[in-house]
């Protein structure tokens, strides 16, 4: 731990977000694993606060988004699926500067807790991402097969 993490009551708290985050873990569950596709369920994120010492775990509610690599390669994070949870509809301002009609069957399947299905990695690892509402992100290599 940096000398600077000790000093987060010296420094302006705006309560917008974090200044310093050491570590973090998503809640996560695998689905259907004896299956040819599987899907992902994310149940919530625990996230360490050094100003406080403590771990802050919230449910899905507390997560803004998520994402899978869903053939992760232990280089680099491509997003393939994506998911926004959000508090109330994550989806109007972009709505609104979309200027478009958006097919809300479509829309629906990004707001959700569970992915939607997918083939079984052929690197054997998939990796989550999540990102709470103060713009804390953590990640989680799952090996399945």
């Amino acid at each position: 731990m940096n000398a600077e993490l000790h000093m987060a009551e010296d420094l302006k708290n705006t309560g917008k977000g974090n200044l310093f985050v050491i570590f973090g873990e998503p809640d996560i569950t695998i689905l259907d694993q004896d299956q040819p596709q599987i899907r992902v369920k994310v149940n919530g994120v625990d996230v360490f606060h050094p100003n406080s010492g403590e771990i802050r775990s919230d449910g899905a509610e507390g997560i803004a988004c998520w994402f899978i690599d869903t053939d992760y390669n232990e280089e680099s994070f491509f997003v393939r699926h994506a998911y926004f949870l959000g508090a109330n509809d994550p989806y109007k301002s972009l709505k609104t500067t979309l200027k478009a009609e958006i097919d809300a069957e479509a829309w629906a399947s990004l707001n959700s807790d569970t992915s939607r299905p997918f083939d079984k990695p052929k690197s054997g690892r998939i990796a989550v991402k999540v990102i709470n509402h103060l713009g804390d992100e953590v990640m989680k290599v799952f090996k399945v097969g």
